[in-house]
């Protein structure tokens, strides 16, 4: 006896608040961002139709600009980032969506749909939404913490 099991696609369990900012912003601007909205990356917008888009992540800012003593006034989101950004498709099942972040060494993907980012996913998003949210009873309430 086969068990059919469901398959979760990465729009199931994506946030669809995407943070964008201009690759012109300086870090010192997008660390204000950041911090407000409480986020660990922010998408670098397309300059034009044939650009690509790109990524920035606090982890971008702790080797580029902490690490190497850099003024984050004076550094540009386009000097750090990660570009092209690889991208995810909505309908991708989150299982091949963690194998792709693996292969690549991502924490977390823009999901592109039609040349536009709808979302962003990351391996919490896919564990916790996805997996976790999966396992028969995930809807009971946590185990009770021993008494101290």
């Amino acid at each position: 006896m086969t068990q059919v099991r469901e398959v979760i696609r990465v729009r199931n369990v994506m946030k669809t608040a995407v943070d964008m900012v201009d690759g012109s912003t300086t870090v010192a601007e997008a660390l204000r961002m950041m911090k407000y909205i409480e986020t660990k990356c922010l998408i670098v917008n397309k300059r034009h139709d044939d650009d690509e888009y790109g990524i920035v992540l606090i982890s971008d800012i702790a080797r580029q600009v902490l690490a190497k003593d850099r003024a984050p006034e004076r550094v540009n989101v386009y000097e750090i980032m990660s570009k092209p950004v690889i991208g995810v498709d909505p309908l991708m099942d989150i299982r091949y969506c963690a194998r792709l972040f693996q292969k690549f060494g991502l924490s977390r993907a823009p999901v592109i749909e039609q040349g536009r980012v709808i979302g962003i996913v990351s391996y919490t998003d896919m564990v916790l939404k996805g997996l976790y949210a999966s396992i028969p009873g995930h809807g009971a309430a946590p185990p009770a913490r021993p008494a101290a």
